[in-house]
C-alpha cells in the first residue's frame, strides 16, 4: 500500500463552551481521522465524549449555539458553515439511548424517515431501506413495530436509520451502555462490519474498553475537555498513569495482570485481550513469565 492516507474529519485547534457556562467544554482539541478508520472516544463523564460527537455533525456549534474556536471539516466541509441537515447526509448519528430516536410505528417507516424528509424519490427510499435493513440483520422485520424489539435490537434500527442516508461517518454517542454483552456484541459487530464492506468512518463514544480493544483503530483520551492522548489501544491501555487519570477502566483481563504485579507474579507482557491473558498464565506456570 501506498500514498497519502485521506483525512475524512479534521478537529483544527478546537474550543467550546456551551451558551450558559463558564468553562469551555472542549479545549483546543486537534484530531485526525482517517477514511474507513475504526476511533474510539474514551474518558469519564463530563470528559467531553458526547461534545465532541456532537461537532462533527454540525449540532455544535449550529443548534446549541455557544461559542467556539478553531474549526471541524468533515468530508472537505467546514461544519460551522453548512447546516445540520446537509451534515446528516455526511455523517449519521446514533445515541446512547435508542428510544429517543425511534418514534414511528413500523420498523420501515423508522429507516425511511431522514430520507423522506429529504424528498428523495420513492424508489430510491424504498432501495435504502431495505439495504439499511439487510446491513443491521433486521431484514424479514419492516412490518414490526420498534417496541417489539430487543435492546440491542433497537439500537440496530437506530443505526438503519442513519444508514438510510448512507453517509461517509458513522458517529456513536455511548451506543452500549444500556444493552446487555450480548445485545453489546450485536451492536458492535453490526459496526465493524459496516467498515470492513463499505470503508465507512466509525467514531464511538465508550467506557467499555474490553469492546474496545477488540475494534478499535485507535482510542483518542479526554479529560476535562482536552485531549490527552490518541493511539492505538494497547499503547493507551500500557500507560497506567494516563489510564488512571482519566478514570478510565482497563479491560479485565489487564486489572488482573497489574493485581498480578503488585503481588510480585510478573507475566512478562502486559495483555489486553482474553487470549494473550492465558497465554501469558500459562507461561507464568511453567515458570516462563519473567525475562531472563
Amino acid at each position: 500500500m501506498s500514498g497519502k492516507k485521506e483525512h475524512i474529519i479534521s478537529v483544527e485547534d478546537y474550543s467550546y463552551r456551551y451558551p450558559a457556562a463558564k468553562v469551555n467544554a472542549l479545549k483546543e482539541i486537534s484530531l485526525q481521522i482517517e477514511k474507513g478508520e475504526f476511533m474510539a472516544i474514551m474518558g469519564s463523564n463530563g470528559a467531553g465524549k458526547t461534545t465532541l460527537c456532537q461537532t462533527l455533525n454540525g449540532i455544535i456549534p449550529l443548534s446549541q449555539g455557544g461559542r467556539w474556536k478553531g474549526q471541524v471539516v468533515v468530508a472537505g466541509q467546514v461544519t460551522h458553515e453548512t447546516t445540520v441537515a446537509h451534515l446528516a447526509q455526511e455523517v449519521g448519528v446514533v445515541l446512547q439511548d435508542p428510544e429517543s430516536q425511534l418514534f414511528t410505528t413500523k420498523i420501515m417507516h423508522e429507516v425511511a424517515f431522514g430520507p423522506e424528509n429529504l424528498n428523495w424519490e420513492v424508489p430510491l427510499i424504498k432501495e435504502r431501506v431495505e439495504w439499511a435493513l439487510d446491513v443491521v440483520r433486521l431484514k424479514g422485520m419492516e412490518e414490526r413495530p420498534p417496541s417489539a424489539l430487543s435492546g440491542g435490537q433497537k439500537q440496530r434500527l437506530a443505526i438503519a436509520a442513519a444508514l438510510a442516508m448512507q453517509p461517509n461517518v458513522l458517529v456513536l454517542d455511548e451506543p452500549t451502555s444500556q444493552l446487555d454483552p450480548m445485545g453489546t456484541m450485536e451492536v458492535l459487530e453490526v459496526v465493524q462490519e459496516l467498515r470492513e464492506k463499505y470503508n465507512m468512518t466509525i467514531v464511538i463514544a465508550t467506557h467499555k474498553s474490553e469492546e474496545i480493544v477488540k475494534f478499535a483503530d485507535r482510542v483518542a483520551v479526554l479529560d476535562d475537555g482536552k485531549l490527552l492522548a490518541c493511539d492505538h489501544p494497547r499503547k493507551i491501555f500500557n500507560q497506567i498513569d494516563l489510564i488512571k487519570k482519566a478514570w478510565i477502566r482497563f479491560p479485565q483481563v489487564s486489572e488482573l495482570a497489574l493485581e498480578l504485579a503488585e503481588m510480585d507474579l510478573e507475566l512478562g507482557t502486559f495483555p489486553i485481550f482474553l487470549e494473550e491473558m492465558e497465554e501469558a498464565l500459562k507461561n507464568l506456570l511453567q515458570g516462563g513469565g519473567k525475562d531472563e
